[in-house]
């Protein structure tokens, strides 16, 4: 599904359950060994994603620990992102991109109160605006997941933390362009959304065609 939304040089692997028996490496151990059971489940499928996808590049089965900031510890040479949420987990990494972000979230109302704290006061007129012509379509998640895709996608370009309120997003029909409201590089990221079942997929690709 979220293959949809990317460029066909960026490869994804995705599972809509978790994954039986996976196995562990001892560096990913290291990281899941104090999550709940269900945390560590979600946690060891989307691992199990990602090593399926870098042996789709050419790897060997490689463990994919947790860098800094919690991102995920690529190979040098590829960029990648990995998302979960309830009933999906996904992997997506490049060798030929700069930066990969996705990000999953189901379809669902996003609290209002909480938009509150995630949003500029453009993006709550936009969404304003964008709702009398989408009914069905949650939008307020759709630019929450926009910008967790994009704030995965800054870190690598930038080694610095992007904060959901230091970036401005405009939604399109399948598309955004986000601006962060901070000095860095690049000046502004574009992707792509999709709402497919119960899901809203987004992502953000720098630098592949």
């Amino acid at each position: 599904m979220i293959q949809e939304i990317l460029p066909p040089r960026v490869i994804a692997v995705e599972a809509r359950r978790d994954l039986p028996s996976v196995l562990l490496h001892p560096v990913e151990w290291a990281v899941a060994e104090k999550m709940s059971a269900y945390r560590r489940q979600e946690f060891a499928t989307g691992r199990a994603c990602a090593r399926a996808a870098l042996t789709r590049l050419g790897f060997p089965p490689l463990p994919v620990g947790r860098g800094p900031m919690g991102a995920p510890d690529w190979p040098p040479g590829v960029a990648g992102s990995i998302t979960h949420c309830l009933g999906y987990r996904a992997c997506a990494v490049s060798r030929e991109a700069a930066a990969v972000g996705i990000d999953a979230e189901p379809h669902a109302e996003f609290p209002r109160v909480a938009l509150d704290f995630i949003t500029t006061q453009a993006e709550r007129i936009m969404l304003e605006q964008l709702e009398l012509h989408a009914p069905g379509v949650h939008l307020g998640r759709v630019l929450f997941s926009a910008k967790e895709a994009v704030c995965k996608a800054w870190w690598p370009l930038t080694r610095h933390r992007l904060g959901f309120t230091d970036l401005e997003v405009e939604l399109g029909e399948g598309t955004f362009a986000a601006r962060p409201l901070m000095p860095g590089t690049p000046s502004e990221l574009t992707g792509r959304w999709k709402v497919v079942d119960d899901l809203i997929l987004t992502a953000v690709v720098v630098g592949t065609e």
